[in-house]
C-alpha cells in the first residue's frame, strides 16, 4: 500500500478520497482550500473534502499558498510516495512536485489536450461535444501537460447537463485513480506524452457568459443550458410583481419553431432563438425550487408572444 497526500476540494474529488481509502492505502493528510464565506449569513464553510477528511480521521491543511519554504518543509515531513491531486486549485510549486518519491499525480475530467484547465465539464457541453473523459496524469511543470497514464471516455447525451457528467466522472475517475495506484505499486504504469495539436483551455466561467443570448442558434442556446446547470445557471430576466427577476434555467431541449429571438410560442415554454427553438424544461427563480414549464408560469403573466429580452 502507498503513503498519499491527497489534495482536493469539491464534491467531485471526494469519490477518489473515499476509494483510496477502501483500496487500503494510507493517507497522510489532505490538503483543501481554506473555508470560504458562503450563503445568507456568510459563515464559513469547510469544502467537501475537508468535511469528508474530518470525518475519516485524517488530518487536514488547508494552506492559502504552497509557495513558502514553510509550506514547503510541512508537506516533505509528511515523505509521501505520492500526491494524488483532484481539482485542487493549487498550482504546485517544483519543490511540491519533486518531495513525493513516486512523484505526484492528477485526475482530469477531460481528454487531454483538449480542454486544460479549469472548467472542462462546463465547456465541453457548451462546445457541443460529443464525448468527453477523464484522464490520470502525472502533474509537470504548465497547466494540465503532463504525460496521460489512464483513460476512461465516455458519451456526452444531447440533453445531458453538467451537474449529471460532473457525478458520472467522478465515480469513474475514482475508480480509474485506484487502478492507476495499482498498475504504479506494480511498476507497470506507462505514462504518454500528450499529442501536440488540438490543445484547448477551459477558462474559468465568467459571469457574462450565463446570460441567454435568445438571438444565437437553438442549439447553442441549449448547450449553454445544459453546459451551465446547475451552476452558476444560464439565466434571463422576466417582469414580474413590479420587478426584475434573473431566472435560471436547468434544463432543455432542442425543438420545432420559429419566431423572434426570444419570443415564447406556445403554453409550454417553446422559445425562439437565433434560429430553431428550445423548450424551456425545468427553471428556477430567484429564492424559489426549480420547477417544470407549467408551475413556472401559473400566476406570471407571461403568454404566447411576450418576448424575453437579452
Amino acid at each position: 500500500m502507498l503513503r498519499i497526500v491527497f489534495m482536493g476540494t469539491p464534491q467531485f474529488a471526494v469519490p477518489t478520497l473515499s476509494e483510496l481509502l477502501d483500496a487500503g492505502h494510507e493517507v497522510a493528510a489532505v490538503y483543501t482550500q481554506p473555508p470560504r464565506a458562503a450563503g445568507r449569513g456568510m459563515a464559513q464553510k469547510k469544502s467537501p473534502i475537508h468535511v469528508f477528511a474530518e470525518g475519516a480521521g485524517i488530518p487536514v491543511e488547508t494552506p492559502k499558498a504552497l509557495k513558502s519554504s514553510a509550506a514547503r518543509a510541512q508537506f516533505a515531513e509528511l515523505a509521501p510516495d505520492l500526491a494524488v491531486v483532484v481539482a485542487y486549485g493549487l498550482i504546485l510549486p517544483t519543490p511540491i512536485l519533486e518531495a513525493p518519491k513516486l512523484g505526484c499525480f492528477n485526475l482530469h475530467a477531460s481528454l487531454l489536450p483538449r480542454w486544460r484547465g479549469a472548467a472542462p465539464i462546463q465547456r465541453a457541453i457548451m462546445a457541443g461535444d460529443a464525448e468527453t473523459g477523464v484522464m490520470v496524469m502525472r502533474i509537470a511543470e504548465g497547466l494540465d501537460e503532463g504525460p496521460v497514464c489512464l483513460v476512461e471516455r465516455v458519451a456526452i447525451g444531447p440533453n445531458q447537463t453538467a451537474g449529471n457528467l460532473h457525478n458520472e466522472l467522478a465515480v469513474i475517475g475514482a475508480g480509474l485513480v485506484t487502478r492507476a495506484l495499482a498498475a504504479l505499486e506494480r511498476d507497470s504504469l506507462d505514462c504518454v506524452d500528450q499529442a501536440a495539436a488540438g490543445v484547448s483551455y477551459a477558462h474559468k466561467i465568467d459571469k457574462a457568459e450565463a446570460r441567454i443570448d435568445w438571438s444565437g442558434a437553438a442549439g447553442d442556446v441549449h448547450n449553454l443550458i445544459r453546459g451551465l446547470s446547475p451552476f452558476p445557471g444560464a439565466w434571463f430576466e422576466i417582469e414580474a410583481g413590479g420587478k426584475r427577476q434573473r431566472v435560471k434555467v436547468l434544463a432543455s431541449v432542442i425543438a420545432e419553431g420559429s419566431g423572434a429571438p426570444g419570443e415564447i410560442l406556445d403554453d409550454d415554454l417553446l422559445v425562439a432563438c437565433g434560429s430553431g427553438a428550445v423548450r424551456l424544461v425545468e427553471l428556477q427563480r430567484a429564492g424559489k425550487r426549480p420547477m417544470g414549464a407549467r408551475d413556472f408560469l401559473r400566476g406570471l403573466t407571461l403568454g404566447v408572444g411576450t418576448r424575453f429580452g437579452n
